[in-house]
């Protein structure tokens, strides 16, 4: 590939994005489909159904990703979910911090995307400090704290740090062999704990799912074969075009909003340019915004006070600090990096969880005390 091509190769991958992060919003708007909501849901009312959803489309991310791998598309060790360094106290810290933070902000980082498309002004400003605090925790004053302390309990493995890597450095076959099927182990058992829930019935909760699941999928081929290129013409090494640090990604929404964040404060900066995680993240706001302008569900919506703004802020923090110290939200661990079946990918997943749960949890105590 030439020099010359790059740009329109650019083009295509962010293109690409762009309509993918329109399609996520669309569906969940559609479907409501909401990480937090599936753990409220199960803990205030015992009702799985977005659980089930979501796991839906856990199987179908992880099916589709480890797909690309057994068919030599795509390579999991161009992700930064499958890297040999593994950091179990920053995933666990920043899942946990994370899981709280999307209690008290109403919702995750997509969800804040999706409600934003749907008229939610508060939405919108838990989405500018939770970019704030996520940049701050890239590059800032955070991150020097973070380095220093969580990161440093790092484990080196002998491959990487997704299961069908770890297993072939054992001697027991190739990813490409080994992927595909421990993926479709893994998604059988999610399916069919699914599928023993009365509220699997529901077609919704399959178009969400599996729609949701594809679009994680389609974002790992855009960007991990699309927009590869195996010997970049200025460096001469393998590149990812269109992605923000260079190496194939799918969808996630915590570092992408400080980039987004940055780049329109910073739009006439020519360094600045447009990634794929920007426009999925634009994306998701334009397909929410236009389901709930068809459907006659925009509604503008601000803060019912003070104590709402507080707890909404500090949500909006917590998931920023927490989603960058995680490697990933709801959906950037949750799904995309599950997908890859990568030991961080759990870990974070299991703290975000636990995180909401408990926040949940205090909220519930707080309600009973007051009444």
């Amino acid at each position: 590939m030439s020099e010359a091509d790059l740009p329109a190769l650019a083009q295509r991958v962010l293109l690409a994005g762009g309509l993918l992060g329109a399609l996520f919003g669309a569906l969940a708007q559609r479907t409501h489909f909401c990480t937090m909501g599936a753990v409220a849901d199960i803990a205030n009312m015992g009702d799985w159904s977005r659980m089930v959803q979501w796991l839906v489309a856990m199987a179908a991310a992880m099916l589709g990703f480890n797909a690309l791998v057994g068919l030599g598309l795509v390579q999991a060790r161009h992700s930064i979910y499958t890297a040999p360094t593994w950091l179990p106290l920053s995933h666990a810290l920043g899942g946990l911090l994370f899981g709280t933070g999307m209690v008290l902000a109403s919702g995750c980082g997509s969800k804040t995307l999706v409600r934003i498309g749907g008229g939610s002004l508060k939405a919108l400003a838990v989405f500018v400090v939770l970019a704030i605090a996520a940049y701050a925790t890239l590059r800032g004053i955070v991150a020097v704290a973070r380095v220093a302390t969580v990161d440093r309990a790092a484990v080196a493995l002998p491959a990487g740090q997704d299961l069908p890597s770890l297993l072939a450095a054992a001697g027991l076959g190739t990813t490409r062999t080994i992927a595909p099927l421990l993926a479709l182990a893994v998604a059988a058992a999610l399916l069919l704990l699914a599928a023993t829930r009365r509220e699997a019935r529901r077609p919704e909760v399959w178009l969400g799912g599996l729609g949701i699941g594809a679009v994680v999928t389609a974002g790992w081929w855009v960007t991990g074969h699309l927009g590869h290129v195996a010997e970049h013409p200025l460096t001469l090494e393998e590149a990812f075009v269109g992605t923000q640090a260079g190496r194939m990604e799918s969808l996630t929404f915590i570092a992408p909003a400080a980039h987004t964040l940055d780049w329109i404060i910073l739009f006439s900066d020519k360094s600045r340019a447009l990634s794929f995680g920007i426009v999925t993240t634009l994306g998701v706001v334009l397909g929410s915004a236009a389901v709930a302008l068809a459907r006659g569900s925009f509604r503008w919506e601000g803060f019912a006070g003070a104590e709402d703004t507080a707890n909404h802020l500090l949500g909006a923090v917590l998931m920023g600090v927490g989603g960058v110290t995680a490697l990933g939200c709801t959906v950037g661990q949750g799904l995309t990096g599950l997908s890859t079946l990568a030991l961080g990918s759990v870990v974070s997943l299991a703290g975000i969880v636990a995180g909401a749960v408990a926040a949940l949890r205090y909220q519930a105590w707080r309600v009973e005390r007051s009444g």
